[in-house]
């Protein structure tokens, strides 16, 4: 997600850019994205340097690469080490590489099964929320002593007094929010939004006095920019959105709580040409299938808020979460990776 694709989003679902929740966010910045050996980074390698405060090379899981492969502190192991809970939410598949950057350590963000053991073994997150599969399975989790659940009606059915829970929502990454609006995704009714899991994620969290750390990511709005789909790419924004706008429902009013709204890298060169009205897409154009170097934004608000100004690297963020330490930490990440391509229905043009 780079500054063109939230400029979209808001012209989409307001008539004019800036308008979206998090834009309204008293302290912004932009954002270096490189990583150790590459001008262009890799969700892998980002999602390590905000969680890190360490460059690494891209496809690297916060390990010291380059370095001597030691295993590299997270900023959720230094909250869950300061006795707060902590929880990782996506909409990719749960050992997707950014939430892996948080809660796991790899030479390579391919080895899905030793991802998943790390958080059920090592890390052990209190909520685990994203799609299914992919190093992840139900007896795992229930042996690791996770309460597990599959659909929305699962998730909405926990109890309040729930403390470790995996939430493994299909069997790969979820469905994209423009195809459940159009109806090419069945099921509407059945996943949840990535809104709706974090809103459970901090009902779970918000019962441990001491305060918690939350890493939330929006990360098919990549996918949707690797695809070069303006619709894909806006209704993701959109609703990565609602997903702050919970959060700062809950944190509004208090003063010992950090939100941190960010990307792990543009994807796709995006550039809005026209405004065209709410209710349509922008005129816009694609410079590239990939990811770019282009700079990301971050909007702040709360405990440390202040620090974010001017022009600041990922690594960075990392210190802004941590001096001084708030009691909670709600970091949310548009953010994703580079998919194997495959076959997907015809999808519409326009609404």
């Amino acid at each position: 997600m780079g500054f063109e694709h939230v400029k979209a989003a808001g012209m989409y679902a307001n008539g004019a850019g800036g308008s979206l929740l998090f834009e309204s966010f008293p302290h912004q910045a932009e954002v270096t994205t490189f990583s150790a050996d590459s001008p262009i980074t890799d969700s892998a390698a980002a999602a390590t340097a905000i969680a890190t405060g360490i460059k690494v090379n891209n496809g690297v899981i916060s390990t010291a690469l380059p370095g001597d492969g030691s295993e590299l502190y997270t900023l959720l192991e230094y909250f869950s080490d300061r006795s707060r809970s902590t929880g990782l939410v996506t909409t990719t598949s749960m050992t997707h590489a950014t939430p892996a950057a948080f809660g796991s350590h790899d030479s390579s963000r391919n080895n899905l099964k030793a991802i998943a053991n790390d958080y059920l073994t090592q890390t052990r997150p209190n909520v685990l929320f994203g799609g299914g599969d992919n190093g992840m399975t139900y007896d795992g989790a229930a042996t690791a002593g996770y309460t597990v659940v599959s659909d929305r009606t699962g998730m909405a059915g926990l109890a309040d007094t729930a403390h470790m829970v995996s939430g493994q929502f299909g069997s790969d990454n979820m469905p994209f929010e423009y195809d459940y609006f159009t109806g090419i995704s069945s099921g509407y009714d059945i996943l949840p939004h990535l809104s709706e899991m974090t809103r459970t994620a901090l009902d779970i969290l918000d019962n441990d006095v001491d305060g918690f750390f939350l890493m939330v990511e929006g990360g098919r709005i990549d996918h949707a920019a690797h695809e070069n789909s303006l619709e894909l790419s806006v209704f993701e924004t959109l609703e990565f959105n609602a997903a702050v706008s919970e959060a700062f429902s809950w944190a509004e009013g208090r003063n010992d709580t950090l939100i941190l709204v960010t990307s792990d890298h543009e994807t796709g060169g995006l550039e809005v040409l026209g405004n065209n009205g709410p209710g349509s897409f922008p005129d816009a154009a694609w410079s590239t299938f990939g990811h770019t170097g282009i700079n990301v934004p971050v909007y702040a608000w709360g405990d440390n808020a202040v620090l974010v100004s001017g022009v600041m690297d990922n690594t960075d963020l990392y210190h802004v979460a941590i001096v001084p330490e708030p009691a909670s930490l709600l970091l949310f990440i548009a953010g994703g990776a580079i998919l194997a391509s495959r076959p997907r229905p015809a999808r519409k043009n326009s609404l």
